[in-house]
């Protein structure tokens, strides 16, 4: 075997986390990008120039979010049956808003008749801030407890519906989500444009780096002050089968603020969160586009880290039977496959990166108003 049991389960987390933060650097800035289409381009030729800048890539990117869901599925299939089940409606609600980007790409600009073009910058900008937010609202029930539990035979059952995912916390945790994939997608758009739609992209990217930052601190606020955690109280050996139902666990007033005190070090992700943000800010305000974008994935790694990091050791915790609650020792695959999965990803998420630098490097090129005036033959 490559690894222990336990170094896997922690080495898992980890790589579930480091895929959910390339999904979000990624496919978030052409979802950031179409969610701003009507706001960046006032015009048809300045809206081309919006969906040429992320055209070539959108597709790869995706590759992200897939992967993301195949690891999860194989490393936590606890986590993946509870989760899909309870959350069925808002993974469908995610998937229809993502249908209508493959079609809109390619079918947009086929004619040239403004009412059709509308109707599919329409469903681009669906499926740009449908899932945004609903990624968002997703992460913001996890810290409240997702109500399901586990019977003696550990088959998870959940009682609650769509409308109860919109509480006022998920909807914050949604707003943040959504204001910093759309920060994401100016910025990307700044770099990649010029003329009137790169000013535009500057002005909204610091726009909503201050969104992000006001939103990202209130939720900070409310988890710390109103809302309460979850703590292990007893469990098996960390290199134990899994059994969900082998623990104990209280919920207790600032227990998602324990792992801040127990490791120090954790306090470096909602740290990275906030300086990425006035990083943003200020380097987009001085059309320092490169630095720009390095600071906007810093503050998508940090906001994520920083969830990530409150939870600890948890999942997918439970609000109706706290002891059912999934967290990274008692969700895991087997020891051989987790086994299987590290080899695979030491060989394929390098090869997977090297290729997709490959290709932004291969297709980098700034594009304009009059790019797109000369070459309407373009795709997109």
């Amino acid at each position: 075997m490559l690894f222990d049991y336990e170094t896997l389960k922690l080495i898992w987390w980890v790589l579930v986390g480091v895929l959910l933060v390339g999904f979000a650097i990624t496919d978030g800035f052409d979802m950031g990008a179409c969610a701003l289409l009507p706001f960046l381009g006032k015009t048809d030729d300045e809206r081309r120039v919006v969906i040429n800048t992320v055209g070539p890539h959108w597709e790869g990117n995706q590759v992200w979010f897939v992967t993301a869901g195949g690891a999860l599925f194989a490393a936590w299939p606890a986590v993946y049956a509870a989760a899909f089940s309870g959350f069925y409606w808002a993974m469908l609600l995610v998937l229809f808003a993502l249908f209508f980007r493959p079609v809109g790409f390619d079918y947009r600009s086929k004619l040239t008749n403004t009412k059709w073009r509308k109707a599919w910058d329409m469903g681009l900008i669906a499926g740009g801030v449908v899932p945004s937010l609903v990624f968002g609202v997703a992460f913001g029930n996890l810290l409240l407890g997702v109500p399901f539990q586990h019977d003696e035979l550990l088959r998870p059952s959940y009682s609650g519906n769509l409308f109860g995912l919109l509480n006022p916390f998920g909807l914050l945790c949604g707003v943040v989500s959504l204001a910093m994939l759309s920060m994401h997608g100016a910025v990307w758009v700044q770099l990649r444009s010029h003329g009137v739609v790169e000013l535009r992209a500057q002005r909204y990217a610091q726009l909503l780096s201050v969104v992000t930052l006001v939103a990202f601190a209130l939720a900070g606020i409310w988890l710390s002050m109103g809302i309460d955690g979850y703590r292990i109280i007893s469990q098996p050996a960390l290199d134990a089968l899994p059994n969900p139902l082998a623990k104990e666990v209280e919920v207790a007033a600032g227990a998602w603020l324990s792992n801040y005190s127990l490791y120090p070090l954790s306090m470096l992700a909602p740290i990275t969160g906030f300086t990425g943000l006035i990083g943003v800010f200020l380097m987009a305000g001085r059309g320092r586009t490169g630095w720009s974008f390095l600071f906007s994935a810093l503050a998508l790694a940090g906001i994520i880290a920083t969830a990530g990091v409150s939870m600890f050791p948890f999942v997918m915790p439970s609000s109706l039977s706290p002891n059912s609650s999934l967290t990274l020792w008692d969700a895991a695959s087997s020891h051989l496959t987790l086994n299987v999965m590290t080899i695979a990803a030491i060989i394929f998420v390098p090869t997977v990166l090297g290729y997709t630098l490959w290709c932004y490097r291969s297709l980098w090129a700034k594009i304009s108003v009059e790019y797109i005036q000369d070459n309407d033959y373009s795709s997109y």
